[in-house]
């Protein structure tokens, strides 16, 4: 049954299609035949990689006693073929011991078992379980998908030697897994390289808010530095604290917008509560009504999904200038006061501080200044070649320190020659001494940026100078051609030119969905584009294909 399986993810590999929900009710197996059927593909997706939002854990896709860890939206890491590997890890376990690796009835718990528990192994549950097998299931359900299986063919392989063994002796020797297994999908490992340190030092400080404190964290570097994949590292021991992780981010385009990041936040924050049961909602409306009493009006004003919790609310009074504002301020700590609990610690991810509006400074200096605030770490990341001593952002810091608020900063340098070399070396599946020249030409190119390393080698495949050798089994880069290519050295130059090479329907489409902001969708998109949407998401398909853009 698991060498059918493996046959049946290198078909989906084939295919490029991720189910993204194998388990035993989706496996249909013939009585007599034994052959085995893959059915319910209602989720499964045509996108080589898929990014998981952090959602409520009632309303994920997918079956959580079989989700991967990636498909919780908490482990800052993309969904992909290997995703399906989990699930079937999972399944063969549950095939193999009579039970579910993780058994729990709360939905976070579970997460949280996917996310940070190992289970324990499968022969040790049924000692007729052989134990190389039991290391097969353990390594499908590797935390990370690096640390899995890398390709069907090779998962097959082991499967096969295990079958053989114990249908000539009736026992499995140990032997090396992952011989055959290298994957001919090329793929950037998504790990972090280099930033060990720091997110350390951030997992740190959430351990301190979650004890009752409050704490601005900043941090800064150039753009495609690494600092939003940093942050999100805290993602997963948010999970264990049954915190919330919310997060907006400022647009260079719409300063003249207050409180827009915190409105996007908040609208974030909403959408995870909606998500909840009938009895915790009636106890956050009686909390939030609490909190802002007959003045709640102001704050469904400014995030008007609050409406669907609260119902309709009388009008506020009518204020002005500087007593609005106070008004405001106060309302909204006291909205946060609602979120910043021991049973629930916040934490709030401001992007792009540099394009912050006065207002919503002046609410970061109200947050961080209230000593009755606990429970909450506010995470601001900007662009530290963007601003200078006088500017605003740098000014309402100081203010902060002055005051007594605890604020740390993390400068995020560029990859060092070894971080590069080792992601060099891991996305060619080869050793860091083979992968050395390649590196330095990496490092000449991009000078260590992350975000621009990872654009620079997924053009060197596209450009067939890195490419597959399939008699060898290994990959290959053609150094001398890389040489000799004319690929710039400027970030936005090179990105511009990746841009020009995609049909022309699909740049005319891009100029309209970068009109609506980061963030847009299908609908509205079509709309603005006088389209169908079957036509606006054949025109975006290459760019999703190219991650380009995140569904």
């Amino acid at each position: 049954i698991g060498l059918q399986i493996s046959d049946i993810l290198h078909e989906l590999c084939q295919y490029q299609i991720v189910h993204k929900d194998i388990k035993p009710a989706n496996l249909l197996i013939h009585p007599e035949s034994k052959q085995v059927k893959l059915i319910d593909f209602s989720i499964a997706s045509l996108l080589p990689k898929e990014t998981q939002t952090l959602l409520n854990p009632n309303v994920l896709e997918g079956t959580l006693a079989y989700l991967a860890p990636e498909q919780t939206g908490r482990m800052n890491r993309a969904i992909d073929y290997r995703t399906d590997f989990y699930a079937f890890g999972v399944t063969l376990y549950q095939l193999l011991t009579g039970q579910l690796p993780f058994a729990s009835e709360d939905p976070l718990e579970l997460i949280h078992c996917h996310i940070a528990q190992q289970p324990m192994p499968a022969d040790q549950v049924n000692p007729a379980v052989p134990p190389m097998l039991a290391r097969i299931v353990a390594k499908l359900m590797a935390k990370n998908a690096e640390d899995r299986y890398q390709s069907a063919l090779g998962l097959k392989h082991d499967l096969k030697q295990c079958l053989e063994q114990w249908h000539q002796t009736g026992a499995i020797p140990e032997f090396s897994l992952a011989q055959r297994d290298i994957s001919d999908r090329f793929s950037i490992p998504e790990k972090l390289y280099g930033r060990e340190q720091e997110v350390q030092t951030l997992l740190d400080a959430f351990a301190r808010i979650a004890e009752g404190h409050s704490e601005l964290m900043l941090v800064a570097g150039f753009s495609g530095i690494g600092k939003t994949a940093v942050i999100n590292e805290v993602h997963k021991p948010i999970v264990k604290q049954r915190g919330y992780f919310i997060k907006g981010k400022f647009d260079q385009f719409n300063r003249n917008i207050p409180f827009s990041a915190f409105v996007q936040a908040f609208r974030d924050l909403v959408a995870q509560l909606l998500s909840e049961s009938d009895t915790q909602l009636h106890t956050w409306k009686s909390q939030i009504l609490d909190a802002l009493g007959d003045n709640a009006q102001v704050i469904v004003d400014l995030i008007p999904e609050l409406d669907r919790i609260l119902g309709p609310q009388p009008p506020a009074p009518e204020l002005s200038g500087t007593a609005a504002q106070n008004r405001f301020n106060l309302l909204f700590q006291r909205f946060i006061h609602v979120f910043t609990t021991a049973d629930h610690p916040l934490v709030m991810f401001i992007d792009d501080l540099q394009w912050a509006d006065l207002a919503s400074l002046n609410l970061i200096r109200v947050l961080m200044a209230e000593a009755k605030t606990g429970y909450l770490l506010l995470l601001g990341a900007y662009r530290d070649n963007e601003v200078f001593a006088a500017h605003p952002l740098m000014l309402t810091l100081d203010d902060l320190a002055k005051a007594g608020a605890v604020i740390q900063t993390l400068t995020l340098k560029p990859l060092s020659d070894q971080s590069l070399n080792q992601l060099v070396a891991e996305t060619l599946h080869t050793t860091e001494s083979v992968a050395q020249p390649l590196t330095e030409l990496v490092m000449q190119k991009t000078q260590g940026n992350p975000f621009f390393a990872t654009q620079f080698l997924k053009v060197l495949h596209q450009e067939q100078l890195i490419t597959f050798d399939r008699d060898a089994g290994h990959w290959q880069c053609e150094i001398g051609r890389v040489r000799d290519a004319a690929l710039t050295d400027d970030v936005v130059e090179f990105m511009a030119r990746q841009l020009q090479k995609l049909p022309e329907v699909t740049q005319d489409i891009l100029k309209l969905a970068a009109c609506i902001g980061a963030q847009f969708d299908l609908d509205t998109l079509a709309i603005v584009a006088e389209q169908s949407q079957t036509e606006v998401a054949n025109a975006l398909w290459q760019a999703l294909q190219e991650g380009l853009i995140l569904p």
